[in-house]
């Protein structure tokens, strides 16, 4: 299987599902008492569940670090998880830098 194909998501993310809730829930309880089954929505089509897989989060090794304090004010401003937050620009560094390099030749 391709990385490419695979689209990583946290289990919020995946029980929630992505974009903007466009569930008439007040509606599907009213349907649901009615004994009405409710219509398959058309945008939604069928779920190929064949290639999904369960991919747990790598465990984070703690560390001590030294960071100037605006930057730590900075990504804290931002309100509760701002380590993930840190963590995630470190890795959009570290992935433009491995993208940037030369790629080396077998010696």
């Amino acid at each position: 299987m391709s990385d490419a194909n695979i689209e990583s998501m946290s289990l919020s993310e995946a029980l929630l599902g992505k974009g903007e809730d466009r569930t008439d829930w007040e509606l599907l309880r009213r349907q649901r008492e009615a004994g009405v089954e409710p219509e398959a929505d058309p945008d939604e089509g069928d779920f190929d569940d064949s290639r999904v897989r369960v991919v747990e989060p790598r465990r984070k090794q703690a560390i001590s670090v030294r960071l100037d304090p605006d930057i730590l004010e900075f990504f804290k401003a931002g309100g509760p998880g701002y380590q993930t937050r840190m963590n995630a620009a470190l890795r959009l560094y570290m992935n433009r830098c491995r993208a940037a390099a030369p790629a080396k030749e077998p010696a």
